[in-house]
């Protein structure tokens, strides 16, 4: 048993790593901000002896005792991260500092879940790990992807100056239950507008593509990347390879939702990709993993959620 500090503990991946986590015996510290976490995400956790909810903003020290830490803490949709860019790049950064500060007091082993934005819009496809990216540092998605590529940093540095003890993986697109249903996120875009009868909003002509990770086989990746051997640091991209089209997704959640929604097609934002598909040939070699959740069944899974969702009153 270890006693493991999760950042970001009641978001989206977060609070699925929690019950992971709790599952696996563990005695976990759960630390979240509430921006875009929920206290309904871990409600059924509360009340365990094994489990604590915190709330605390990571861009402030955090003084606790644990073996283990996972920074997910930072908006990681367009919608929540543009609403106060200065913050989000002070969750980033701020946020990597005091974690890694946390961990070299109490050498602890910490994991760092960046992102796939770390890339840009890449010129090189499938991305692999090599790849340095194509970032706008000044652009309005900046605040977010260069935030994460300066945690990056710091990660890599305290391992060189302190011989800390990191790990780092880069997240794809991933989707499943417990998705903020106004976070601007494709998945949930249109899902939210199919139930509600809307209008499927299409960015762009449709072809651009995405790969879709469904959230259990992303937290099954973090932890296999948190038990590898000491010296492994990644960065390892997590994600599923099979690259599906704007469009496609657009009709297969049609087809799943049902309904009499139109998919009608407005302007791509500024700085959003083209592609964006991960290389995962050091996932399958190093953690032996790859996703296993089709596309398809992860769907039907979140759109039950989002029904039980708007059931409950919870999404607008």
């Amino acid at each position: 048993m270890n006693r493991i500090l999760v950042t970001g503990g009641a978001g989206f991946l977060g609070s699925h790593l929690c019950d992971r986590l709790v599952a696996a015996g563990h005695d976990v510290l759960c630390v979240d901000n509430f921006f875009t976490g929920a206290k309904r995400n871990v409600a059924h956790l509360l009340g365990r002896a094994d489990f604590e909810l915190m709330r605390h903003d990571v861009t402030f020290p955090l003084y606790v005792e644990v073996d283990r830490i996972f920074n997910l803490a930072c908006p990681a949709s367009p919608v929540h991260y543009q609403h106060d860019p200065v913050q989000t790049t002070k969750t980033s950064v701020h946020g990597a500092i005091n974690m890694l500060g946390l961990a070299k007091r109490l050498r602890a082993r910490i994991l760092q879940a960046s992102t796939s934005e770390v890339y840009g819009d890449p010129e090189v496809h499938p991305q692999r790990e090599e790849y340095w990216g194509r970032v706008n540092p000044i652009g309005f998605r900046s605040c977010y992807d260069e935030g994460k590529r300066c945690a990056e940093t710091l990660f890599f540095d305290y391992h060189r100056q302190h011989d800390l003890d990191i790990k780092v993986v880069r997240i794809f697109n991933t989707y499943g239950p417990r998705m903020h249903p106004n976070d601007g996120r494709v998945v949930s875009n249109f899902i939210v507008q199919a139930l509600k009868g809307e209008d499927i909003t299409l960015y762009g002509d449709g072809t651009q593509t995405r790969s879709f990770c469904y959230v259990d086989d992303l937290v099954e990746a973090m932890l296999r990347m948190m038990d590898t051997r000491r010296g492994f640091t990644g960065p390892v991209n997590i994600g599923n390879p099979v690259e599906f089209t704007m469009i496609e997704l657009a009709e297969l959640v049609l087809r799943l939702v049902g309904g009499a929604s139109r998919i009608v097609h407005r302007p791509l934002p500024a700085d959003d990709p083209r592609q964006r598909q991960p290389d995962i040939a050091l996932a399958r070699e190093e953690l032996g993993w790859q996703p296993r959740v089709a596309l398809e069944d992860g769907l039907k899974e979140t759109i039950a959620y989002f029904r039980r969702l708007f059931a409950e009153g919870h999404a607008a």
